[in-house]
This record gives C-alpha cells, structure tokens and sequence, in this order.
C-alpha cells in the first residue's frame, strides 16, 4: 500500500473511533453539516462507523441564507443517499426573531450569525455534544482545539482550559447546560482529505470543481455573482474559470483562480499550493484573531 494511503487509513481508524467514543459518551449528539468537503468526509465516516446500521444522530445545517444553490442541492441528496435524518437551523429565523441583527455596511455578512443559531439549536434539541469537520492546520485557532472541546452553559470556549488528552482517553464529563465540540478530522490536513474522498470515490459538490463564474475582486478575494452581494464603486463583475476550495457564505468565500475540474487535478493543484485554503475567506480578513474571536462566542 502506498505510504500516503496507509497514512489516510490511519486517519480514517482514528477518526471513526472518535465518533464512536461520542456516541458511547454523549446522549445526544448531532452532526454539523455544511455540505463542505470537511463535513462530507465526517459524515461518510459516520457512515462506516455504524455500518451496517444507519447513522444513530441527525446531522444539522445551520443555515445562513446566503449559501450557494448548489450547496444546497448537494446537501439535500447527500442526505437523503445517506439516508441519515437532516435539521436545519435557520439565520434568517434568528434575525426575524430578533435573536441576530444583520450586519450594516459595503460587506455585510451572516457568517458571524450563525454562533446565535448554532447555540439556540443546540439548547432547543437538547445535544450535548456536536461533532465537526475542523482540523488543525486550517487556521491557529482551531490548532488550539481538542479532540473533545468543552463549552459552558453560554456555548462559549476557553482556549487557556483544554483537558488533556493522554492514551486516546476522552473526558466528556460535563455539567447541566454546557456542551462539547468534537472534532475527529483534527489531525486530518487539506491533502488528506481530499485524497480520502478520491479513494472513497465520494461524489462532490460542483463548487469544488474548476468553472466559468462571474466574479468580483475585493481585498484580494473573489467573490462570486449572487444577489446579497452589493458592487461598490468602481466595482464590476468579470467572468474567470474559478473553483471554491471552501464552501461557505456566498458574501465572503473567495473563489480561486483554477483549471482542476477532477480529483487528481485538485490533490495536484493543493500540494503544490503555497496559500491556506482559508486564505480566501473575507471573514477571516477582518482581524488577525477574527476566527479565534468568533470560537469565543460560540463558532464552529
């Protein structure tokens, strides 16, 4: 076996132990859901863990409003094929709850909302527990995380009171009202993932692949064509062969300039790549510890 795929199965070991050790662990936990390539590689593996039962926790999307169509098109027949049960927390219930308040400005964007609809989900349904694609090397924020990240009765973390993890042992003791995170593609990279899907042969949203979309540069990102995104002055569209190596809110991930409309051209194009997958994300732009900020209040 080829060293990089016996490094993947590895990870793929790993991984599904942890989402095992949350189900034994927690009575109810849920699966975050984006439609992303993180959280499509976490439910697949939720899928192998349980096998050949089906997945013993609903998988959630927090829904922004602004997402790409394809997205959610994506996300709904992923689901289905899964045959796993999908809840769908809404932004725009928030905001029209008064729960949110909509950002002003040339830029706004719901990214930040959806800590308020993530939290009000999380104490309605009741989990105790929502498992995660993140992984460390996206940004030094989640480099922080454990595999079991606690948060208090507000949702909120502490990146200065990580519990140990020594042996693989878990701590999910917590008190009424607080929650973990969990994130079992921690250890996971950019590159593993994507070559996991490939040899998992895992069919993928559109957006990842290279396409002819109407684009508009702003702070050195490229922001696609859509109707919550306002032209400032000076502004216009211009039509590139793009693809998304993340897929979030419409109003502040950056597509890449790009020719890989295939797996292998992407895994090539990645390990070549000297610029973070998340260095297309507005968001992140705003402050040097806007990701870490956002985790405070309540962020994936």
């Amino acid at each position: 076996m080829d060293y990089r795929l016996s490094q993947i199965k590895q990870l793929e070991a790993e991984a599904i132990f942890i989402i095992r050790e949350t189900a034994a662990q927690f009575e109810r936990p849920v699966l975050l859901f984006s439609g992303g390539k993180d959280s499509i590689t976490l439910a697949w593996l939720a899928k192998k863990a349980f096998w050949p039962g089906k997945i013993p926790f609903p998988l959630m999307h927090v829904d922004t409003g602004h997402n790409f169509q394809e997205t959610l098109d994506y996300r709904d027949q992923f689901v289905a094929d899964l045959g796993a049960r999908l809840i769908v927390a809404s932004v725009q219930e928030s905001i029209d709850q008064g729960r949110a308040v909509e950002e002003r400005g040339p830029n706004p964007s719901r990214n930040a909302l959806q800590s308020i609809t993530l939290l009000d989900a999380i104490e309605s349904h009741k989990f105790d527990a929502a498992l995660g694609g993140a992984r460390r090397d996206e940004e030094k924020a989640r480099a922080k995380e454990r595999f079991f990240s606690h948060r208090d009765e507000f949702g909120q973390w502490e990146p200065k009171n990580q519990r140990p993890e020594l042996w693989d042992l878990f701590n999910g003791y917590k008190h009424p009202g607080e929650h973990f995170r969990v994130f079992p593609l921690s250890n996971w990279t950019e590159l593993d993932v994507w070559m996991y899907l490939q040899a998992e042969q895992v069919p993928m949203p559109s957006l990842y692949f290279a396409h002819k979309r109407r684009v508009v540069e702003r702070d050195g990102v490229l922001l696609a064509e859509s109707p919550f995104i306002n032209l400032l002055e000076g502004e216009k569209y211009e039509e590139k062969m793009v693809r998304f190596r993340t897929i979030g809110d419409a109003t502040c991930t950056g597509a890449v300039i790009s020719t890989a409309d295939n797996l292998g051209d992407i895994i090539d194009e990645i390990a070549a790549s000297r610029t973070t997958e998340r260095g297309g994300r507005a968001d992140d732009k705003r402050s040097d510890s806007a990701m870490e900020d956002r985790k405070k209040q309540g962020y994936f």
